[in-house]
């Protein structure tokens, strides 16, 4: 009896294994075929959805496309709003209300409503759950239900190279500058100047860009130094250990040699590099690691 449930049990895993298979094929499926593109535009009629553009499934709401404008190598993320008109089925003029530049990324469940004019730029990155709107509720009859009364509206432009982090709310009148970061949750209104940070609510700048001085105030952390070329995953891994054990050694008033990284070159299995005899270690750590702290030092001394 025993064996019996042994083999029931294990059928019945195997269905179901088999049934969470084929459901996840089935939704990979599904999102595939629902995504939009230039060459499979489902019900939309954009005025311009470039080449390589994608608006994953599914898709927010969407409508006054033949006003709305994407780019070449946009990447609209699921359940994204995009809308030109306060409603459906509005004939908005001969000229296009929403613009994307090319290379925007949308993050999934943002909003962009524009009721008049508003553009985003090339290469802005959008997080999760931004608000961008041209259109805000008026209340100046205090008799009158809020959004009951005609509501007021201003174009907003974002420029080229913004990121707009989580949840960040841009208001009707906005117009940013290029390369502006504007923080999580940040309201922004009014005008910021190119190559500014922006964070609050309402959001203030917090950080500038001086062609001479750089960086006002100062950054706190260096700047990532790019994996150089021919760098392996397995010398990355031997850094990685190598910087770990020295830390520990040094916090500890030890003193770290060439010895100890050609063992750990060694045990992760790092070859000889520019035969120097310490492993994979040593020249990555000049290649990828001097330069982040020799600017990490220049912070601090400042």
């Amino acid at each position: 009896m025993p064996k019996k449930q042994n083999v029931f049990s294990s059928v019945a895993a195997w269905r179901r294994r088999a049934v969470t298979r084929a459901v996840h094929r089935g939704a990979r499926w599904v999102r595939e075929a629902g995504a939009v593109t230039a060459e499979r535009p489902g019900p939309y009629r954009f005025r311009r959805l470039g080449a390589g553009a994608r608006l994953a499934f599914p898709q927010g709401t969407v409508f006054g496309d033949p006003w709305i404008e994407i780019g070449e190598h946009c990447i609209i993320a699921q359940d994204v709003t995009l809308t030109a008109g306060m409603m459906p089925d509005l004939d908005l003029g001969p000229d296009p209300i929403l613009t994307l530049g090319n290379g925007v990324v949308l993050g999934r469940g943002s909003h962009v409503i524009a009721d008049v004019r508003l553009t985003i730029g090339n290469d802005c990155f959008f997080g999760p759950d931004v608000y961008v709107t041209t259109t805000n509720h008026s209340y100046d009859d205090p008799d009158v239900p809020v959004g009951k009364q005609w509501p007021r509206t201003e174009p907003v432009e974002i420029g080229p190279g913004s990121w707009i982090g989580t949840g960040a709310v841009i208001l009707p009148g906005a117009r940013l500058g290029r390369n502006v970061v504007v923080a999580a949750g940040a309201i922004v209104r009014g005008e910021v100047p190119d190559h500014a940070v922006v964070a609050g609510a309402p959001a203030r700048i917090v950080r500038t860009w001086d062609p001479e001085a750089g960086w006002q105030p100062p950054l706190r952390t260096p700047p990532p130094v790019p994996i150089p070329e021919g760098v392996t995953p397995r010398q990355l891994l031997a850094l990685a250990e190598w910087e770990a054990e020295s830390a520990a050694q040094t916090s500890s008033g030890e003193r770290v040699n060439a010895v100890d990284a050609a063992d750990v070159a060694g045990a992760t299995g790092g070859g000889q590099v520019a035969g120097d005899g310490t492993g994979a270690v040593a020249p990555v750590r000049e290649r990828v690691s001097a330069p982040g702290r020799e600017q990490h030092g220049a912070d601090e001394g400042e």
